[in-house]
């Protein structure tokens, strides 16, 4: 399956409430599993300028999560390395 369709097929919203308990609309671009921990790849849906939110998920039980702001950069930037090889033939990059 070509990636593009894969994007096609994944694309959905997820709401998220913020910390201060604000509902914020994301568009789910992908679940990246690095370093034995899975991370959500997200879009605001309203942010035509393209910017990508990564958190880390936390399961909670077997049907609740919460979803961690990474501080780590390294993290932060192997993530969006596994990201930005998955979607390079799909995906305009500006680095």
């Amino acid at each position: 399956m070509a990636n593009d369709e894969i994007l096609e097929e994944e694309d959905s919203l997820i709401t998220l409430t913020d910390e201060n308990g604000e509902d914020i609309t994301f568009e789910y671009l992908d679940c990246i599993e690095y370093a034995a921990k899975e991370y959500l790849v997200l879009t605001p849906a309203e942010d035509e300028a393209g910017e990508i939110v990564i958190l880390e998920i936390e399961p909670v039980d077997e049907q609740t999560e919460n979803y961690l702001a990474v501080e780590d950069e390294a993290t932060l930037d192997a993530v969006y390395g596994i990201f930005k090889d998955r979607y390079k033939d799909v995906l305009t990059f500006a680095d």
